[in-house]
């Protein structure tokens, strides 16, 4: 694995507890709960959970953009909006990082999502990490009256705004989308440490070299297990021999109350733990960075879940 460092700004931040050179870090995707029968989870006992994955060691908590109830897609999330839910938990927990997986770039006020995330920043003395995307939902694009087809000018030209204003002292930008900056006007507050850190969540309709020269990196989704090695050196070859950018996937997971279940995976990933510190082992030796783990499909109670990985996994991987 590469022994590069994080950009310097970013070497005493959130960021390098959880993207490190020859670490690997899990997280866990909202809600934390399994509801494999329904599109809608019920929250019960959010709170606590979240607690007990900071207790446990967990990296990260990860909150999905999901504005709208589509019955054809089958998953609400969390229900409640990420930045609102962002700062609840940041007030319930201490020392794992809250981000978002990802804020829908095309169909949000690209300031009004930097005042938040740098309003959560400060509130977690420096626990956000303002994942990106593009979403996957066509159908929520008519109702924010944008246009489906310039999702990915979209996505640029917020991106660029939103690092002008979350950086930068009093900026001047002009936004095609979203407006102009003539240098009269500085946003408030500024990230707790230098600046904020901005993670692709997904492709986000661009090309692989876009991002890996404009984002921090790249959260995926679990790839062909077998092709894994030929996307991270993908990854890596657009970012450069000199700058540590760290890829991490997210992924449907179950763990089996059984540790010696084999290792089963398609549209995520069931085994034992036994199977998945095996995977795991693999993949930190291919330069995975980090995994976050979707629960929605699990049968088994999260709590439970949280507790086997924290005693028999986390440890191993420390």
């Amino acid at each position: 694995m590469s022994d590069r460092l994080p950009p310097a700004e970013l070497d005493n931040s959130v960021f390098s507890k959880v993207f490190r050179p020859k670490k690997l870090t899990f997280g866990l995707l909202t809600p934390l709960e399994g509801y494999p029968l329904s599109d809608t989870p019920s929250m019960e006992g959010h709170t606590a959970l979240a607690k007990l994955a900071d207790e446990l060691g967990f990296a990260a908590l990860w909150l999905r953009d999901v504005p709208f109830r589509d019955p054809n897609f089958g998953d609400v999330a969390q229900i409640f909006d990420p930045m609102v839910y962002a700062s609840w938990l940041a007030a319930v927990t201490q020392r794992i990082a809250i981000g978002t997986a990802g804020m829908i770039l095309p169909l949000r006020d690209a300031i009004a999502i930097t005042k938040q995330a740098l309003s959560v920043d400060q509130i977690s003395n420096g626990r956000f990490l303002l994942g990106v995307s593009i979403g996957d939902r066509p159908s929520e694009y008519p109702a924010f009256g944008v246009d489906f087809g310039k999702r990915a000018e979209r996505f640029r030209d917020a991106y660029s705004l939103i690092k002008v204003v979350a950086n930068e002292s009093f900026p001047v930008h002009q936004s095609m989308h979203f407006g102009s900056l003539d240098g009269s006007l500085d946003l408030v507050p500024k990230a707790f440490a230098s600046r904020l850190p901005m993670v692709a969540v997904g492709r986000c309709g661009q090309e692989i070299s876009w991002l890996a020269e404009n984002l921090d990196g790249w959260i995926w989704h679990q790839s062909n297990l077998e092709h894994l090695p030929k996307v991270i050196e993908l990854w890596r070859s657009a970012c450069g021999p000199e700058t540590f950018k760290p890829y991490g996937y997210g992924t449907f997971f179950e763990l089996d109350s059984d540790p010696n279940a084999p290792l089963n995976w398609g549209r995520g990933v069931r085994g034992g733990r036994k199977a998945l510190i095996d995977l795991w082992l693999r993949q930190y030796d291919q330069g995975v960075s980090h995994v976050a783990l979707n629960m929605r499909v699990s049968h088994r109670p999260v709590k439970d879940t949280l507790q086997e990985l924290g005693e028999y996994v986390l440890p191993l991987f420390a």
